[in-house]
Parts: structure tokens; sequence; C-alpha cells
């Protein structure tokens, strides 16, 4: 199976049932770029159970201001775990540090964003992940024949507002998929 290294940057994976990596047991995630040489993503329904937003703030000594809203933190993959990513609406910008992605998304790893989220001038919708998901050479692709992924479009609301423990049939359901008949192993033709 061939893919276009542009066709996955902005379209969420499922995880199958059979998923062999306990770390993404039942993960929607969201590709954020995907090209011959490496694919990047953020885990959009696993919350960071130890850190909250607010603290993550004080930890960098970013002030909090009284129009603070909370934001989802969330694992957003086992590498880099020390470092954020904001996933948000593309009505939010930094200069030489977004990545627009496909489908009306940005990605941004600056602390400008979370000074501009803590004063209220932050995009309207967003998600923090600590950390993400990343594939070498071939790998996903790989994973993607052996039957490992589901592929779809990214849909908004799913991937900011959803309830964390509703997305994956959240998206199985944009398929039209009952994860009831997803069978645990998979072939090919």
């Amino acid at each position: 199976m061939s893919f276009d290294s542009t066709k996955l940057a902005g379209k969420l994976l499922i995880a199958m049932p059979d998923m062999g990596d306990p770390r993404f047991e039942r993960s929607v995630i969201f590709m954020c770029s995907h090209s011959e040489e490496r694919a990047m993503g953020l885990i959009v329904n696993k919350p960071a159970r130890d850190l909250k937003f607010n603290d993550l703030l004080k930890q960098l000594d970013i002030p909090e201001a009284p129009r603070s809203r909370e934001i989802r933190v969330h694992v957003g993959g086992p590498v880099d775990y020390g470092r954020g990513f904001v996933l948000h609406s593309p009505d939010y910008h930094s200069d030489d540090s977004t990545l627009t992605i496909e489908g009306g998304y940005g990605l941004t790893a600056t602390l400008d964003i979370l000074e501009d989220i803590s004063l209220g001038e932050g995009p309207e919708r967003c998600l923090l992940t600590m950390g993400y998901a990343g594939w070498g050479p071939g790998q996903l692709e790989d994973e993607i024949q052996r039957n490992g992924w589901l592929i779809c479009d990214a849909d908004s609301d799913l991937v900011f507002k959803g309830a964390n423990e509703a997305k994956w049939e959240g998206a199985l359901d944009l398929l039209g998929i009952n994860p009831l008949l997803l069978s645990p192993g998979g072939g090919s033709a």
C-alpha cells in the first residue's frame, strides 16, 4: 500500500482493537505531519492525569490572568513527554512557530501561545499535549497495512470538545463502524 505523504496530515488515526502497544490502546491520534521520512501525531483522547494547565503555567512562570480558562492537557504520545504541543483552531497564528495543518488546524509548540492563552488572547479552541507519537520511514505505513489503524477525516468537535472516553467510539462512528463488529484480528487480500 502506498501513501501520498500529504494525505495523512489533518486526519485521525483510530487504533484497532488488537493494537499490540498498550500505550496506543483505543487511541485517537490527530496527524500533524506525514512524509516519507517521518510522521508525527498527537493522541487526543488520553488525559494527562497528573498535570493541569494552570499548574503548568505556574511551573513555567507564566502569570495566570483572571480571564484564563482551563485547557485540557493530554498525553500526546510516548516521544519527548517533557515537551508541550498546542493543537488549535486556525484563528491563532504565531509568526514562524505555527504549523498550519490541512483541514483548519494549527500546531504551536512555543511559550508565546501559552502566554496568550493565559491572557485570554489565544485560539478559540485548543488542547495541550505533552509528548507526541512519532514514526520513522515506512513505520506508520507498515502499521496501517497490518491493520493497526483506521483513518478518517478529523472532526474539530471530536478533537477539541468530545469527552475523552467517548472519542474512540466517536471516531469509529465517523466511519459508520460499530466497535462491537470490529474483528480483533485482520487480514489482507
